[in-house]
């Protein structure tokens, strides 16, 4: 195969540079798609862009911004199509042509209803040059949890599990900590920075007393929405999660038939109730659940246990991605498993995954699968 001309190594570079920028919104932009902008002029970049928090303004806007009078005649390398709709800022693909940006190059539509084609048919009937496809499998990778929302009406969700080489994540005494190593531990909390939503079991939060914030050196801000499944409202007003929900946004999603009085007192400490039905057992139905986070804005949920949730979300069918750490260590058959059972019989029935990336950090192991026709 020959090489590239310069002309499309050139586009290859901008789109990755985009797509580069476009990452920085993850967790923190939901419930718009995170974009990104690099607007480049004969061969130099004049302007660069991302959605901001809060999804506005958007990456075109920010690129445009800083490129300014540099814009007429350049290209747009967009990571999504501009939009083409009125939010609380005029559409992007009105602000790219009354800016005179000349060619637009894009990996692929954006499958908001309210865009779906329109942004690129705005662009070129104005006379500006469209360009569709470069990169477009890293562009829809990388806004799964939008897609996710808008096409199935649920959020992405990542199984996050740190686990010994046998499968468990604590001894039959219960003791887990610390399973995977600082340098893992580190990592986890950029997945949690990376999602809009970390989400647990009742069982966790009552054994562990977690946080779920994101501790990294210079990301606090990134915490995202924390959120625990409980049918009963078994958790303690005194749990560090529910004290802590009026300095970060904390859910919890329980049964719409729980006791009144027991929803006052978590109301009154900041918590926001996500009131869902029940499934077959007398639990919360989760594919009602994640239906409801999704109506509230999210994109990407992180699951970081535990075993009972993993074991709901996976019976379900409703893990899209997992996200795998493990420690060289073996503990036994009386170890807590990282998922319980679910009654699985038949092979053929069992959730099938495809690996994607295999990381080494510090002496643990990180391995990222997808779901098999996700």
């Amino acid at each position: 195969m020959p090489p590239p001309s310069d002309s499309a190594a050139a586009d290859l570079r901008h789109m990755r540079a985009a797509l580069s920028l476009a990452r920085r919104g993850l967790g923190s932009v939901w419930p718009n798609p995170a974009v990104g902008c690099v607007i480049v002029k004969e061969g130099r970049v004049v302007g660069r862009g991302w959605t901001q928090p809060g999804g506005r303004p958007h990456g075109e806007t920010e690129a445009l911004a800083r490129a300014g009078e540099a814009a007429l005649g350049a290209t747009a390398y967009v990571s999504l199509e501009p939009c083409c709709h009125w939010g609380r800022t005029p559409p992007c693909a009105d602000a790219l042509v009354e800016a005179g940006i000349a060619r637009v190059v894009v990996p692929l539509e954006d499958p908001d209803p309210r865009v779906s084609g329109g942004g690129l048919a705005r662009l070129r009937a104005a006379g500006v040059s469209v360009e569709t496809g470069l990169c477009a499998e890293e562009a829809a990778a990388l806004n799964a949890g939008f897609f996710r929302r808008i096409r199935d009406g649920r959020p992405l969700v990542t199984l996050k599990l740190a686990t010994t080489l046998d499968g468990r994540l604590a001894t039959h005494a219960g003791e887990s900590r610390w399973i995977t190593g600082e340098t893992a531990r580190a990592r986890a909390h950029l997945l949690r920075a990376e999602n809009d939503a970390v989400m647990v079991g009742s069982n966790t939060v009552l054994v562990d007393d977690p946080t779920l914030d994101c501790r990294l050196p210079g990301l606090g801000a990134r915490s995202p929405v924390r959120i625990v499944v409980d049918s009963r409202l078994r958790l303690p007003l005194t749990a560090r999660i529910v004290a802590g929900a009026a300095r970060v946004p904390t859910w919890v999603v329980t049964l719409a038939e729980g006791d009144e009085a027991r929803k006052e007192a978590f109301l009154g400490c900041g918590v926001e109730l996500v009131e869902v039905g029940a499934d077959a057992a007398g639990g919360v139905d989760l594919a009602e659940a994640l239906a409801a986070l999704a109506k509230r804005g999210l994109t990407r949920v992180l699951v970081e246990g535990g075993a009972a949730l993993a074991a709901g979300l996976l019976r379900a069918g409703l893990v899209d991605r997992l996200a795998w750490f493990r420690a060289a260590k073996i503990i036994g058959g009386d170890g807590v498993p990282a998922v319980a059972a679910f009654g699985l019989e038949k092979l053929a029935d069992a959730p099938r995954f495809r690996r994607l990336s295999v990381e080494t950090v510090g002496e643990d192991v990180l391995e990222e699968f997808t779901r098999d026709g996700a």
